[in-house]
């Protein structure tokens, strides 16, 4: 087990009712499994989580299969809308 820094932006940290938060991830653990995790209970923020994108130790990422069990941070940025 590995901890985990979450950071959660716009829509997200309102639904979350955080701004950051660290969690601990077991060896092999996805993003996706996370989401699952992070989620739980939370139908409000189960529904940001998939539409958002992620950014895993400064990397990109929508694929939910990418491992976060060797990351130190995961960024969670909603879509934003703007002018």
């Amino acid at each position: 087990m590995t901890d985990l820094r979450i950071r959660y932006f716009a829509g997200a940290a309102q639904a979350a009712g955080t701004h950051e938060t660290t969690v601990a991830v077991a060896d092999g653990q996805t993003l996706a499994s996370l989401c699952d995790t992070l989620a739980a209970g939370n139908e409000r923020l189960e529904k940001v989580l998939a539409v958002s994108s992620f950014v895993i130790d400064g990397v990109v990422t929508k694929d939910r299969n990418a491992l976060v069990s060797k990351a130190a941070t995961l960024d969670i940025l909603p879509p934003f809308a703007g002018g």
